[in-house]
């Protein structure tokens, strides 16, 4: 379905397809989009999204090939004729990426990567860039970290730390991917306001999402992708009304806040714990992250960590697996236990694979490491409905979605008596979202692990944790609403 093009049509594509050999990743999709209109695209992981993206940005990896039409400010291109549309990023068009940490330039502090888009882009003088750049960052919330390098960074600091480079250039067509993954619901809130900003300039937006909320906030078309094809579209309040097609019925329905919360065991709570920790705080630099705290997790126990971006979510259960040394107190972990009985399942699952080696070599690795057989990884790749094709590639080769569930299928082979899994189902769609939290949750069920879970969905946590800590208050016991 595609809306005829007039003068004010900023972009549309017709018959877009994307292939590799005689395989089809995405087939015959269309829209236009005029100024101050916004589409969203939902659907299941690896549907081919970030593909579509992609294709339209003239950026597809170079063994997939595009075919039908991009037009783009009035002018038509062919979509496999990258250069046209290259020769527009950042003045005219621009995508804010799903992964932020490929985004950014590690080696250089985010102050000086902001200020360099308004001194080439906006043709600022350098004082003003730097200053323009100061004031964006202070209005992120990131005002004491412009001069922190991205590794420094938290993962919802990082994802605004991108959309704030993103944005810069003042593209009037923009397509982000995942803008509100990693964010608090204060940060999501502030992201779609950005959005929305591009639209009331004048420009249209694109957004690739799996939260349909954000899709009712953003308004105008949505497109549902599923296996490459499109099997919904229409206006976001219609199809929210009435779907029309059973995956998007199911899309709806697979909403953490539709869940019934997981079986609680009874924890081992009668001998010593997995970990205690005993008085442990963190800092970095001025700011206190958590302050002094007493926490003891024992087998079966399942612990739901919340709380705003920048609070030390995630830098808790690197104190608790023992990565990062508290500033005071201390952290006891069972001696009985082996030393890979404590694992992480990261935020970032890019930044976790070996960027040059296949998954399946990766995969094979960490099989012999923890003597599994390879017949083990084969059921727990099918329970994640992860095509065991997708081994043959690299990580940067595979979705987002695709990966974050390679990622959780890699850590269970470790059977850990630990696991911290530091928000493990942001890339994924609902349905796949809940389909891998059920295998995460029988999997600890089943061993008897302690489970970290860090998200930002309350409804999420309500669901999986037996036990719930607000980094921002207090801690609150399983089925309490904390804010988000």
């Amino acid at each position: 379905m595609t809306a005829p093009l007039t003068s004010d049509t900023l972009l549309a594509v017709q018959g877009l397809g994307i292939h590799v050999g005689g395989q089809w990743l995405l087939r015959d999709i269309g829209f236009s989009l005029r100024r101050g209109e916004a589409l969203t695209l939902v659907g299941e992981s690896g549907a081919g999204k970030s593909l579509l993206a992609q294709a339209i940005m003239g950026n597809l990896p170079q063994a997939l090939r595009a075919t039908g039409q991009v037009t783009l400010h009035g002018i038509a291109h062919r979509a496999e004729d990258a250069a046209p549309r290259r020769a527009q990023w950042g003045r005219g068009l621009a995508l804010l990426p799903q992964e932020p940490a490929l985004a950014l330039n590690p080696l250089a502090r985010v102050a000086p990567q902001l200020a360099e888009v308004y001194r080439l882009l906006r043709q600022q003088p350098p004082s003003a860039a730097r200053a323009q750049a100061e004031q964006v960052l202070h209005a992120a919330g990131l005002g004491g970290a412009g001069g922190h390098y991205p590794w420094q960074l938290s993962g919802g600091m990082a994802q605004r730390a991108v959309a704030a480079i993103t944005l810069a250039g003042g593209a009037p067509v923009l397509m982000a991917d995942e803008p509100t993954k990693g964010l608090d619901a204060h940060w999501q809130g502030h992201m779609v306001e950005l959005l929305r900003g591009v639209l009331q300039a004048g420009g249209c937006v694109l957004t690739i999402t799996h939260d349909m909320r954000v899709a009712q906030a953003l308004g105008g078309q949505v497109i549902v992708l599923r296996h490459g094809h499109a099997v919904e579209q229409g206006r976001i309040d219609q199809v929210m009304a009435a779907p029309r097609h059973d995956f998007t019925r199911r899309l709806m329905a697979a909403d953490p806040a539709r869940w019934q919360p997981f079986a609680t065991t009874a924890p081992g709570d009668s001998g010593e714990p997995v970990v205690r920790a005993q008085g442990i705080s963190k800092a970095y630099g001025t700011q206190t992250l958590f302050a002094p705290m007493d926490l003891a997790l024992h087998s079966g126990e399942r612990l739901a960590v919340q709380g705003p971006s920048s609070t030390g979510k995630s830098t808790l259960g690197n104190v608790l697996l023992g990565l990062v040394a508290p500033d005071t107190g201390r952290v006891e972990r069972s001696p009985r236990l082996r030393p890979h009985a404590f694992q992480k399942l990261y935020q970032d699952p890019v930044g976790s694979f070996a960027p040059h080696i296949s998954l399946a070599h990766q995969l094979r690795d960490a099989a012999r490491l923890h003597r599994r057989d390879w017949q083990a990884v084969q059921q727990r790749l099918a329970q994640l409905r992860v095509p065991e094709d997708l081994l043959a590639r690299k990580p940067h080769q595979v979705s987002g979605g695709e990966l974050q569930r390679i990622a959780l299928a890699r850590v269970l082979l470790a059977q850990p008596a630990l696991l911290f899994a530091d928000e493990p189902t942001s890339r994924l769609d609902p349905i796949t979202q809940q389909e891998a939290v059920q295998v995460l949750v029988h999997a600890v069920q089943q061993t008897g692990a302690a489970l970290v879970l860090v998200t930002h969905d309350p409804h999420l946590a309500a669901a999986v944790g037996t036990r719930r800590l607000d980094l921002a208050g207090a801690a609150a016991p399983a089925g309490a609403m904390l804010a988000a």
